[in-house]
């Protein structure tokens, strides 16, 4: 297995390559050079296993440059209960007699990031080890609210490297800004940015494209890497729980092996989403993965016309981790939809930068149908539907959740499939306690977040997770705010360069 370039196909590397660079020198983002398969049986054994053998048997797949030892090494590190609340690492909550909750939220920030973030850093320096390198690693990151704070947790004080945050300064939940203001750690820098994530995200692949910083850096002894899910270390783990959901369904007799299943994902950047169809190509048996968007529904269009357009008003809603007019996944998808064609990648986002659109050829318009559904909903639709799960099953969800419950919800009414179906659940209620409570008609606008916290455990009976109930006594540690044009001299200053 080798890694190969989006954006040019000739370029060839290893896995341990892929993970400790994260983006090609061109810019492209490094995809398998197959999808490894999965069989029926392997399937019906993951489901005997707990949930790090589970994670190691899909690894192997993927990382055949990685010995036996060493996967076990960064696995057995980040899936333990040290670092979830539950023994099984995830849970499947059965929501009606065909839909199950997919709860990816118990990791130590409270949001599915954790379930590639905790490992990732094991994954990046075992790779940094395997290609002999010499150099302190870089982390930049751009968030638009979970990624950041599941990054901070992951890399703080991890030897041989730094971490620098970078977030939208209104556009992300006060929760979410308080989990990443208050990062302690050694190595950790946190950052606003005046706009919206995608200023952010844009400045940090600008950085990364850049020679002149490449070359600072590197006379420095210094080189970067990410923690966005451009890098195939932090998507490859996000397959495993899709693998490992259908495992469990078959293992609990709720289905049987070679049933087929829908996936439904709230996603911005199209990560999450991408990991199903990973899973679903790897054997997963699943007969449509449904994507759910928010009012920036960008991926919705998409998916249903073919045509890509940015040019649009951005929205900022309650479920801020989908605030994203640029999906930085859908280029992965699109290489292996076209036939590799890295000719029509470099085309398609080529004209994507110049004039924010581009169009897909009929034969991938054909094949994004095929694969996938999209939905989008707004707000007052978000709210209600939080409200209709805790009025009619005793459920309380976060925003994101939501969006992708009220989207499926839709989509079994436009084409009535009882097709037994996983609803990815991205977030704590705890992360969004305001807008939950609003939701449900307990809001209080004289509390404060953490009085917030407390009646939304009052009236959802949900224990606090400790790392937010931890939150309210921490000091706040980072309060710059910049703009996407000083981000080069900031990341340069900060690192001494």
């Amino acid at each position: 297995m080798f890694y190969r370039s989006t954006r040019n196909s000739d370029i060839k590397v290893s896995s341990a390559q892929a993970i400790v660079q994260g983006i090609s020198k061109e810019g492209g983002l490094f995809v398998p050079s197959e999808i490894p398969k999965l069989s029926q049986d392997e399937l019906a054994a993951l489901g005997k296993m707990p949930y790090p053998e589970r994670a190691a048997a899909v690894f192997k797949k993927f990382l055949t440059d990685f010995t036996d030892s060493e996967i076990q090494h960064c696995v057995g590190s980040a899936y333990t209960d040290k670092n979830f609340d539950t023994a099984n690492i995830t849970e499947l909550k059965k929501l009606t007699d065909s839909a199950y909750v997919l709860e990816l939220w118990h990791g130590p920030t409270c949001a599915f990031k954790d379930m590639a973030l905790q490992i990732l850093p094991y994954l990046l320096t075992t790779s940094a080890k395997k290609t002999e390198l010499d150099k302190k690693i870089v982390i930049l990151v751009a968030t638009s609210g979970d990624t950041g704070k599941a990054a901070l947790e992951g890399f703080k004080d991890v030897d041989g490297t730094s971490i620098i945050v970078f977030y939208p300064v209104d556009g992300v939940s006060a929760m979410q800004k308080k989990q990443m203001t208050t990062q302690e750690g050694k190595n950790v820098g946190v950052c606003a940015i005046k706009g919206n994530f995608d200023d952010a995200q844009n400045g940090v692949k600008k950085i990364f494209t850049d020679k002149n910083v490449a070359e600072k850096l590197a006379s420095n002894g210094m080189m970067f890497s990410s923690a966005n899910s451009i890098n195939w270390g932090r998507l490859a783990p996000q397959i495993i729980y899709y693998v490992s959901s259908y495992a469990q369904l078959v293992a609990n007799g709720e289905i049987n092996m070679g049933d087929k299943i829908n996936i439904v994902v709230p996603t911005g950047n199209f990560g999450n989403i991408l990991a199903a169809f990973y899973a679903k190509h790897m054997g997963v048996p699943v007969n449509k993965l449904i994507c759910a968007s928010n009012a920036n529904n960008v991926l919705t269009d998409f998916l249903n016309t073919g045509v890509y357009d940015r040019n649009r008003h951005f929205y900022t809603t309650i479920s801020p981790s989908m605030d994203i007019l640029i999906s930085s996944n859908l280029e992965r998808l699109l290489y292996h939809l076209s036939g590799e064609d890295d000719s029509a990648i470099k085309d398609w986002f080529g004209k994507l930068s110049q004039c924010g659109k581009y169009e897909v050829s009929d034969f991938v318009k054909d094949a994004l149908k095929d694969e996938f559904y999209a939905g989008f909903c707004d707000d007052t639709q978000t709210k209600e539907c939080i409200k209709d799960l805790f009025d009619k099953y005793s459920y309380t969800c976060d925003t994101h959740t939501a969006v992708a419950v009220k989207v499926y919800m839709d989509y079994v009414k436009e084409t009535g499939d009882t097709t037994k179906t996983v609803i990815a659940s991205t977030a704590s209620p705890y992360k969004f306690s305001g807008s939950v409570l609003d939701a449900i008609g307990a809001y209080d606008d004289s509390k404060d977040e953490f009085a917030l916290v407390d009646i939304l455990e009052e009236k959802s009976g949900l224990p606090v997770p400790q790392s937010i109930k931890a939150l309210k006594d921490k000091d706040i540690m980072f309060s710059d705010v910049i703009s996407r044009e000083e981000l080069e001299n900031y990341v340069t200053s900060l690192l001494g360069v």
